[in-house]
Order: C-alpha cells, then structure tokens, then sequence
C-alpha cells in the first residue's frame, strides 16, 4: 500500500496494522461518512479491543497525524476528505474496465489494450497480502473479476490488433483458460488466436481440452458460441 502526497510518502506514518486496514477502509468507501461501529468491525475485526471506541478515537488522531490536517474529516462517522485530483488506484481499474469494454464493443482496439493494462496493473497486485476479514476478501474477489475482465479485454484487443500483439492474444486466452478453466471466453480467445498465428491444428486440440473438461467436470457440453467456432475453425 502506497499514499502518497506532492511527492511525499505517508504510508509509513500509519500506525501499524490497524492503521493501514482503517485507511483502506475508508479509501475504498471514501464516497460516504462510515459509522464508527461499521469502522470498528472493519479494523479488528469482530474482536474490539477494551474500550474499543476510545481505541478507535486514538487510532482516528494517529491517522490524522500522519495523513495532515483536513484528510479525515467527522467524529461520530469518519470520511476521507481528499482533494478533488486525488487518485486511488481501485477506483480507476473500477473505471477503466468499463471504457476497455465499451472500446471493445466498439472495435477500437488500441483504447481497449490500454485501458485493459490500467485495471490488470491494479488488479494483480492484490490487497493487502497476509491480513484477513471479509471484507478484504471481498475486495479481493473484485480484484480478481476485474483482472480476469481485463485479461479477456487485453485479449480481445490484441487480437483485433494483430501482428506482433497476436502472440499476447494467445498468452492472454491461455492464463485466461488456466485461471477460469470454466470461462469458456478465454478458451475461445485462445482457440481464435492460435488460428490467427497459423495453429489451427492446436485451436482444434485447445477446444477438445475444453469439452473433456466440461464433460468429466461438469457432465455438460461446450456452449453454442464455442461450438459454432469449433464448426467454423473445421470449415476453415
């Protein structure tokens, strides 16, 4: 994790554990004032400490402290108080995977393969790595959405690209197929740039791979759009 302000680092000012799970807390809900009950469950965690609503009183002027005078605003319900410009990263992948699908859809392919790259850069990072709560996991399952949203978007775009960006496409439909075995859009991606590189032989052999899958996993067949690529890559 990472604040940072006219080129200063703050995040080291945070007072320990709590400190950086009560900053996220309020980054990634800083659009409403959040109850200090709702903000004392979120930071320990179902396990308050004695006189927790002092302990969180405390907590609360440490982070003024080191966020500076005017970034935490309330006393009852606490809210970042952010400058019109501040930038969080969640935030623009959240924004970025709209514009890459809306580019997509539109077949404009270089604002899609940039966008996609803004929320993939977030989205892999993670969050906060070895603490737990659920509504870390929570977010945690967005990052993960939204990475593989982008991937396939990435994908996408790459292949509407071609030429050198084709090879992307494919490694882009092959961690797609490894990470959501069961999206079947990633292993459609993969089989249409293997036949774009020339490998139609190994689209045929990834589509297979699929049907086994969904057969033995699932007792299901690939879906009508999978399907009709398969017929249309025999065709071909």
């Amino acid at each position: 994790m990472a604040i940072e302000r006219a080129g200063e680092r703050l995040e080291g000012g945070l007072p320990g554990r709590q400190g950086r799970r009560c900053f996220v807390y309020l980054a990634a809900h800083r659009a409403r004032p959040v109850p200090r009950d709702e903000l004392l469950e979120a930071v320990w965690t179902g396990a308050p400490p004695p006189a927790a609503d002092a302990a969180l009183s405390a907590l609360a002027s440490k982070l003024r402290r080191a966020l500076g005078a005017g970034a935490l605003a309330g006393r009852g319900e606490l809210q970042l108080a952010l400058p019109t410009a501040a930038w969080i990263d969640l935030e623009a992948a959240r924004e970025a995977i709209h514009h890459a699908e809306s580019a997509v859809a539109t077949q404009a392919w270089a604002p899609a393969w940039s966008a996609a790259q803004v929320t993939m850069h977030t989205a892999r990072r993670g969050l906060l790595p070895g603490d737990e709560g659920e509504w870390i996991d929570e977010l945690r399952r967005e990052l993960d959405s939204l990475y593989l949203r982008g991937l396939e978007v990435y994908g996408e775009a790459a292949l509407g690209l071609g030429g050198a960006e084709l090879a992307a496409a494919e490694r882009a439909g092959r961690e797609l197929a490894h990470r959501a075995p069961y999206r079947e859009g990633g292993h459609r991606l993969l089989m249409r740039a293997l036949v774009a590189r020339g490998n139609p032989a190994e689209a045929l052999a990834a589509y297979d791979a699929l049907r086994v899958l969904l057969r033995d996993e699932l007792g299901i067949g690939p879906s009508a759009p999978t399907k009709d690529l398969h017929l249309a890559i025999l065709g071909d």
